[in-house]
């Protein structure tokens, strides 16, 4: 079985991320007026509420994801190298928990590096609230490209292998935790690994492999300009 290539959509998940994004929408709006209309310590119960409603929605939704993949670890580990902390590093980045989204995605990068095949996220609508907003703009880039790449099942165009989101997420946190060189050259070389083991059809993860390359080059090169001038 070809874990890269197998449609990922469980109908509790999808149902309950349906709900969330219903609120977040709600919440999106209610704190646009909150900030503008009440002052910064006052607070608004409702809006409160809601935002408590959306976490714990989300939380729910992250866990019985995270119980999927032990299960697919427990079935079919056998033909494959599947991590199962991979939502839970989503959220912790989404939570902006950069120090344990970092050590999650750490961990997998290394144990998929070497893989053959590997499980994939889907960059379906109702998990773009869990996603980063890079990621989801080359999602939609894609489907500027080609507004029908959404529909055919499994598509290479819409999800990311494991590794892809793993070094995503490590090369994120790094950025943000302010790393030196010599980790972000670790991680470069990583990515030029994982850029290997994705073929051009491979059009989602070839994007985002080649965005991280180039946001750790870039900080690599100004970090060492600054090494040089203070030198």
């Amino acid at each position: 079985m070809n874990y890269t290539n197998q449609p990922y959509r469980p109908i509790a998940d999808i149902i309950l991320l349906k709900i969330v994004n219903v609120f977040s929408d709600k919440t999106s709006f209610d704190k646009k007026l909150l900030l503008r209309n009440i002052p910064q310590r006052a607070t608004n119960p409702q809006v409160l509420n809601t935002l408590r409603l959306v976490e714990l929605l989300q939380n729910s939704a992250v866990e019985q994801l995270t119980s999927l993949r032990h299960l697919e670890a427990r079935d079919f580990g056998s033909v494959g190298t599947i991590v199962t902390t991979d939502f839970e590093a989503i959220y912790a980045y989404k939570r902006a928990d950069y120090q344990q989204c970092l050590l999650l995605s750490t961990q997998n990068v290394r144990t998929l590096l070497c893989a053959g095949l590997m499980p994939s996220v889907q960059t379906f609508p109702e998990f773009i609230q869990l996603l980063d907003d890079d990621i989801v703009s080359l999602t939609a880039l894609t489907l500027m490209v080609n507004s029908s790449c959404r529909c055919r099942p499994s598509s290479l165009y819409v999800c990311i292998t494991q590794l892809t989101l793993s070094l995503y997420l490590m090369t994120q946190c790094q950025l943000k935790l302010r790393y030196s060189v010599q980790p972000l050259a670790e991680t470069l070389y990583y990515i030029k690994v994982a850029q290997i083991k994705h073929p051009a059809n491979r059009v989602l993860n070839r994007l985002t492999l080649k965005l991280i390359e180039r946001k750790t080059v870039r900080n690599i090169t100004t970090l060492m300009n600054a090494l040089k001038r203070n030198s």
